[in-house]
């Protein structure tokens, strides 16, 4: 195995040529670095990590933050996996390595957190499960290390950067589509109404409400965990409700599973008893009998664009990411099924 300063020699060229290209920095040009990339691999260059962290004071990582609890995916069975593949490509252009850092089951996100700020032991975060009211993004700011957010929050400033998904646009369109379909007691199922994506959501569905001319009813409203068993129990509170909603539209897809099982051991059929939109696509409503409306995003691009805000925020990778948007909307796309269907007269 060779080391930085063989490689200088094999390539007569300086070690800090060696050195900036092979961490992929903007003034080496792409000649110069295809050749130390090539000859690294050729002759087994092996980096002596600990050493350029002592010297750096950098680890060359990223650290993605995740809950150990049965929201980790907010309600989807693979969402993270694909935001994490596209963080990943974004990443490794530059030679940075992604860790997850798992909060453990019952530890509070802000104590977590202080946790892994005081430890150092990545060069930059990216939290996630945003909160309305999120004291994390001020900690950060003053703390100085580089994050991005996956969500927004009341608390972010203008200079933070997040991406995040259109919770609001995806509601007020579902409940459009909804009225137009001939459904006037539409419900809503979301998470609990601390979570930001919670009440964007609950945000668009009063304003779809309210551009459809009809009336906000909080008894339409249903909070619940975001997986099968908070759609089963949500299912079982409809059943009971005096006034039965006629369409229903799910913050988290996975609630349908359970949903479905609920209306079936009652006897109704799902669609056609009640129709049903869930917020995002997953495998599983491909294989739900009727198949789910519901909206697709492109998560392996979200992942993508979230890591490039993070490269941002690094003095080694600002200038060349300096055109990256600061804060961004990702848009989504309709999934046409069949759980949706006109109400019947």
């Amino acid at each position: 195995m060779k080391g930085i300063r063989q490689l200088a020699d094999h390539l007569s060229i300086s070690t800090g040529t060696v050195s900036r290209a092979l961490n992929g920095k903007a003034d080496v040009n792409a000649e110069t670095r295809k050749r130390v990339l090539e000859a690294a691999e050729k002759l087994g260059y092996v980096p002596n990590q600990a050493g350029r962290s002592l010297r750096q004071g950098v680890t060359g990582t990223v650290g993605l933050i995740l809950s150990q609890d049965a929201s980790i995916g907010a309600g989807s069975e693979n969402f993270f996996p694909r935001v994490i593949d596209g963080l990943q490509q974004a990443l490794s252009r530059h030679g940075l390595d992604l860790v997850l850092l798992l909060r453990p089951r019952g530890e509070k996100q802000d104590e977590f957190l202080r946790r892994m700020v005081a430890r150092r032991i990545v060069d930059a975060l990216i939290i996630t499960s945003t909160r309305v009211y999120d004291p994390r993004f001020p900690f950060l700011t003053k703390s100085g290390m580089p994050f991005v957010a996956l969500g927004r929050s009341e608390t972010s400033r203008p200079e933070n950067r997040w991406a995040d998904l259109d919770f609001e646009g995806i509601a007020e369109r579902a409940v459009t589509r909804l009225f137009e379909r001939g459904h006037r007691q539409i419900a809503l199922a979301g998470p609990r109404p601390d979570a930001n994506l919670g009440a964007l959501f609950l945000k668009g569905y009063r304003r779809g409400l309210d551009s459809c001319g009809l009336t906000f009813d909080p008894d339409l409203v249903f909070q619940s965990d975001g997986q099968e068993a908070g759609g089963y129990e949500i299912g079982s509170r409809i059943l009971e409700s005096k006034h039965r909603p006629s369409a229903i539209v799910l913050n988290a897809e996975m609630m349908s599973i359970g949903l479905y099982r609920r209306l079936g051991e009652a006897g109704l059929t799902p669609g056609k008893d009640l129709a049903i939109i869930a917020e995002r696509e997953s495998p599983v409503g491909r294989f739900l009998s009727p198949r789910l409306t519901c909206f697709r995003i492109d998560a392996a691009a979200l992942g993508c664009s979230l890591g490039e805000m993070l490269l941002s925020t690094l003095p080694a990778f600002a200038e060349q990411y300096a055109d990256v948007p600061r804060q961004q909307i990702w848009p989504f796309d309709l999934v046409e099924g069949e759980s949706d269907p006109p109400l019947q007269a």
